[in-house]
């Protein structure tokens, strides 16, 4: 999964799901300094120590409230949704066309490395690597998330649905393939994530089957049009092209978008996950969190996609205008993301929460930072309602149309 409900706070703790040495998923080898995360909200020190011994040191990345999360859910009633007795709405010929299409692995021999890689990130420097190793981290973290959700999805249905769990199982080979692909990157700078103390350190956010589907469809779709849209930016500035890693954006965007259909099929075959007011009401919050989430997280980060030769904002809202119309075919309602009242409080929500991050970094008492957030959080709140209550775009199932959004750069 390319992006993350990171607005959604943790519901339940779980215990993290069966996965005792994800090292067996993810190539790779041992590296100079090991990055763990650790659970709290101050913002992330400078990601660029490098190793002071042979054995390695440990670096924490702090925590914050946009850090990509780990997900868990109900998977007894996951076992009842592809029950093929009960639900007789499961069309298996479409599931196991899917699974012809993922076991065709086309991106097989695609994720290969080269000396590009270490000569591009030795020249490097200053605040642009700094942010660029943050880039890496953010992204292994959350293809890694859903590499685990998709691996446990695969054992917990082999017996219900062997077809839909030997899917997931593929999907979860493609995640690990790309957070193996990312911390590969990070060597690159002499730094690794600790997947295995991740696996077992973070909380999980529990999530209802519906609304794993809502969110997991809506992050690849995301995740599909944000690496192709960098794809095809650095093709036609390729002055911008400073690692190599985007060069493979577009065979790799590829499988989140099949992931995406995936999660498309899978709601199709549960219509009561789209057919009613309520799912209206889930859709647009989800379409919410999602696209101001990403808002949020790449309005701190400016400096890396300027590197790149972006704007960032009007980068993010080409990405959620092209996300909103693919997710038009699918959901009951969608946001008017097209209104330019939308980008207004998208706008809003960047200065209340880079106010709210600046409160938290002062030296002031934890009681008077405290104070200091509640009318802010009060704005932030206020505004992310008003960008909801705007009126909807009825949408619905229209897969069977043809539909194919502009590339508006």
């Amino acid at each position: 999964m390319a992006a993350e409900m990171a607005l959604v706070k943790p519901i339940s703790k779980f215990t993290s799901p069966r996965l005792t040495n994800p090292s067996k998923y993810l190539s790779g080898q041992r590296f100079s300094t090991v990055i763990r995360m650790s659970a709290t909200s101050s913002p992330p020190p400078p990601a660029t120590a490098t190793a002071k011994s042979k054995k390695g040191t440990k670096k924490e990345i702090q925590e914050s409230l946009l850090t990509p999360r780990f997900y868990t859910t109900d998977f007894e009633e996951m076992e009842q949704l592809f029950n093929t007795e009960i639900n007789k709405n499961l069309n298996e010929e479409e599931f196991i066309a899917l699974l012809q299409e993922f076991k065709t692995d086309y991106n097989q021999t695609h994720f290969v490395r080269n000396k590009e890689f270490k000569e591009a990130a030795d020249k490097l420097q200053g605040p642009l690597r700094q942010i660029f190793v943050e880039f890496l981290e953010r992204s292994c973290t959350a293809e890694f998330s859903g590499f685990l959700l998709y691996k446990e999805l695969g054992r917990r249905l082999k017996k219900t649905n062997p077809v839909v769990a030997e899917i997931f199982s593929l999907m979860s080979r493609d995640e690990a393939r790309h957070a193996g692909f990312l911390n590969k990157g990070l060597s690159d700078f002499n730094l690794a994530l600790d997947l295995g103390f991740l696996t077992k350190a973070r909380k999980y956010t529990f999530f209802k089957p519906k609304f794993i589907f809502y969110a997991t469809y809506l992050s690849e779709k995301i995740g599909y049009w944000r690496y192709i849209t960098i794809y095809r930016h650095l093709k036609q500035n390729p002055d911008f092209q400073c690692y190599p890693i985007f060069k493979y954006f577009e065979n790799w965007c590829q499988d989140e978008n099949r992931h995406g259909d995936f999660f498309s099929a899978l709601m199709k075959a549960q219509p009561q996950f789209l057919n009613d007011w309520q799912a209206k009401l889930w859709s647009r919050f989800f379409c919410l969190s999602v696209y101001v989430t990403m808002y949020l997280n790449d309005c701190q980060r400016t400096d890396f996609y300027e590197g790149i030769g972006l704007n960032t904002k009007e980068f993010d809202m080409h990405v959620i205008i092209e996300t909103n119309r693919t997710t038009a075919r699918i959901f009951p309602a969608v946001l008017d993301v097209e209104n330019p009242e939308f980008k207004r409080k998208l706008d809003r929500m960047v200065v209340i929460y880079e106010k709210l991050m600046a409160v938290g970094q002062t030296d002031d008492p934890s009681f008077v930072k405290n104070l200091k957030k509640v009318p802010l959080i009060a704005g932030l709140v206020s505004e992310i309602l008003a960008a909801y209550l705007m009126p909807p775009v009825e949408s619905g199932s229209v897969d069977f149309a043809e539909f194919e959004p502009n590339f508006v750069y």
